[in-house]
């Protein structure tokens, strides 16, 4: 009886005990709750809450125990091989860092840097490849079987703008009712507006007719 109260009383109380470990390059917080079942059993279950880390860091200065490291100094210059401690005092005499910068060779190499400030520098250099890195998106061009010449000049310009700010252009023609049975038409005007683009477009993806709609796709011109 002593044991089925003990049981009972788990199962409406639960205990949860919390637990942060890693995974990969993941840091988790694992939740584990204990419950008694059947006369006392014990049994667990486990809630994991992930939280993304960065990639793994570097070893530097404590965090390296190899046995032999090849060294590399602030300047540059080649150290020689030698054992971690000595390594290590040549870092402290420098005001520096030693830094593990290629663990599988053989020795390991590691550089005498000053490690905040090459962090902050990799931070920099990256934050500046995002913001120079242009995202190029997909705009879309609607032709009609019967637009004008006034309109179509206006799409071919809009077009243009488009590829030149590096985007991609899908052009598409939506057939209506009896225009099913016309799609030469909508081939024509796909080739008189690919051509009215030719100094700044390449036909990435011919006209199509795909259900009701031909769709043809432009890329911008390579620049020579």
């Amino acid at each position: 009886m002593a044991r089925m109260n003990q049981a009972e009383h788990a199962r409406s109380h639960p205990r949860i005990l919390f637990q942060r470990v890693d995974i990969d390059n993941f840091s988790c917080r694992v939740a584990v709750g204990l419950v008694f079942v059947r006369a006392a059993r014990l049994s667990a279950f486990f809630v994991m809450e992930v939280f993304p880390i960065a990639k793994k860091e570097m070893q530097i200065n404590e965090q390296i125990r190899d046995n032999e490291l090849r060294v590399i100094g602030p300047d540059g210059a080649q150290l020689g091989v030698m054992s971690a401690r000595e390594a290590q005092k040549i870092a402290d005499d420098a005001g520096l860092d030693l830094v593990k910068i290629a663990p599988t060779a053989v020795p390991p190499v590691c550089r005498v840097m000053d490690y905040g400030k090459y962090r902050f520098e990799q931070a920099k250099k990256e934050k500046e490849a995002r913001k120079n890195q242009h995202v190029v998106d997909i705009k879309e061009v609607r032709l009609g079987l019967n637009t004008d010449v006034g309109d179509f000049n206006t799409l071919v310009n809009r077009a243009a703008k488009f590829l030149q700010g590096g985007d991609k252009v899908k052009v598409s023609i939506r057939f209506r009712g009896r225009e099913m049975g016309h799609p030469e038409m909508g081939l024509e005007s796909m080739k008189r507006f690919a051509e009215a683009l030719q100094e700044v477009a390449t036909v990435e993806k011919p006209a199509k007719l795909e259900g009701r709609h031909m769709l043809m796709f432009l890329a911008p011109k390579a620049t020579k």
